[in-house]
């Protein structure tokens, strides 16, 4: 991620860009989808500090590296101690031929164009909506992977080999967090991102 500020301010060197890796998985509440972020490993104090007291995510700290030569990329991260399960991931892959614009109906619609994100604190929900063009996907073939992400939330990997889509850049904006407003069927529990948990 690079760029990254606030509308009303210029982007500040040494705190607009960062790496990060995230393990989610695709929701929707009362017809509107989303996505529910389980982890989201940062190499930037600043903005994990940020992630966790304005948005209630789950961001960890890590020591993370992107490399790319070419056409192929090289990326790793690692939990670091203390902070959460260890969890580290290391991948290789190269990018492939530019794909059309996915379809409504399609796989490739429904991972890449989601709208809003959902996070929880203090049994309230919330929802963060973000505006973006549609995601310019190319195809990505891999050639080394190995994480533990997910068995560090309890999660077993699937069998399956990796679904790769690559972008080499897409301009995001995102909106405050919003209550979501509750009725008598809604329930939400508190999860571990409580800014006050961490310090």
């Amino acid at each position: 991620m690079w760029g990254v500020r606030p509308y009303f301010t210029p982007p500040v060197p040494g705190l607009n860009s960062f790496l990060e890796l995230n393990v989610r998985t695709y929701v929707q509440h009362r017809g509107v989808p989303g996505v529910w972020f389980l982890s989201l490993d940062i190499n930037s104090p600043v903005a994990r500090w940020g992630g966790r007291q304005f948005f209630f995510l789950p961001y960890h700290s890590a020591e993370m590296s992107l490399r790319q030569t070419g056409g192929s990329i090289d990326y790793a991260s690692e939990r670091l101690a203390g902070d959460a399960p260890d969890a580290s991931f290391r991948a290789g892959w190269s990018i492939g031929e530019r794909l059309p614009q996915a379809e409504p109906d399609s796989l490739d619609f429904f991972l890449t164009e989601r709208y809003c994100l959902y996070s929880a604190y203090r049994e309230q929900l919330y929802r963060c909506r973000v505006f973006h063009d549609p995601w310019p996907l190319s195809s990505a073939e891999v050639s080394a992977h190995d994480s533990t992400m997910l068995e560090a939330l309890g999660l077993v990997p699937p069998a399956d080999a990796p679904l790769l889509h690559y972008a080499e850049e897409l301009k995001v904006d995102v909106w405050p967090l919003a209550r979501v407003e509750r009725d008598t069927r809604d329930r939400v529990f508190e999860t571990a991102t409580a800014p006050e948990s961490f310090g």
